[in-house]
């Protein structure tokens, strides 16, 4: 299944976003979390892949496993920076031959912790050059990633525009936005980039915060920037992760009813590997009408 072809039928598609885990011990229970999600009826789930394309096997085996095993369509996050074109390649074929229809390209992150880390001169430098190089081979529904708040490196929203433009004339069929907290950020984005020429499905990313800690360091990253109301509540709570959780369903649920209010073409959850968060917000718009079983 395209995952395009989700997006043209009117309903609110809701996906999963997963990681590989680091053990077997992780891999039966992000299974487990899957099964438990996908009586929620997913229109598709996504598997990251560390950067510099460290887990990529990893990435390749846990979409085709989902696709086979779980009966869900899976799409491959495929980042490009540090790669060579002919390695890429290779990832495509290996996703091909395992069934797998869709693709996120992104240009990615150096690995964090490699000193001499150095990209390859035929490499892609860009994701509209992975774009491009994909939609070229055919094959894939391709998606992409964009940043309601600008993208941290991007040195102003115009320039990141623009480029977002370059990456939609490659070949993006659909977008998938970086997480955020304030919906008006979200809808000024989706008005400037029509206006850009940017036809295609725009899609919002939510995180449920489920840990103080753990949101600081997604917003220090360039994870979307904390609105005063949400940030005074924070505040207020120390590091009492369990109230943190709380808080962050109800805010969650908050924007995804305002969203699909508005008409957004689907809701992508970043799931952390984990369920709980996730289901409540789903039950609670389902209770509203606002999901489809």
């Amino acid at each position: 299944m395209n995952i395009i072809d989700l997006y043209r039928n009117g309903e609110p598609v809701i996906s999963f976003e997963f990681f590989p885990p680091k053990t077997e011990q992780g891999y039966q229970s992000l299974f487990g979390t899957i099964r438990d999600l996908k009586k929620l009826t997913p229109g598709f789930v996504s598997v990251t892949m560390g950067a510099g394309g460290s887990t990529r096997s990893q990435t390749v085996d846990l979409v085709i496993r989902i696709e086979r095993e779980l009966g869900l369509t899976a799409m491959a996050h495929l980042p490009c920076l540090g790669s060579e074109r002919g390695e890429i390649a290779r990832v495509l074929d290996s996703l091909q031959a395992g069934g797998i229809e869709n693709v996120l390209a992104l240009r990615g992150d150096p690995p964090r912790d490699a000193e001499g880390f150095s990209h390859p001169e035929d490499g892609f430098d860009y994701a509209n050059e992975l774009t491009e190089f994909i939609a070229q081979r055919g094959g894939f529904s391709i998606g992409g990633g964009c940043h309601p708040e600008k993208h941290p490196e991007a040195v102003s929203p115009e320039a990141d525009l623009a480029n977002l433009v370059l990456k939609v004339e490659a070949g993006a069929q659909f977008l998938v936005t970086q997480i955020f907290f304030d919906n008006n950020k979200f809808f000024g984005f989706v008005e400037r980039a029509q206006e850009a020429g940017i036809h295609i499905p725009i899609v919002p990313g939510i995180m449920p915060i489920t840990s103080v800690a753990g949101i600081r360091r997604m917003t220090s990253l360039g994870g979307g920037t904390i609105p005063q109301e949400l940030e005074a509540t924070l505040t207020s709570i120390g590091k009492d992760d369990a109230a943190a959780q709380e808080i962050g369903i109800d805010w969650a649920i908050l924007q995804c009813r305002e969203l699909i209010e508005k008409g957004v073409p689907g809701i992508h959850f970043y799931t952390l590997n984990r369920s709980p968060a996730t289901r409540r917000i789903h039950q609670a718009l389902h209770a509203e009408g606002l999901l489809q079983p």
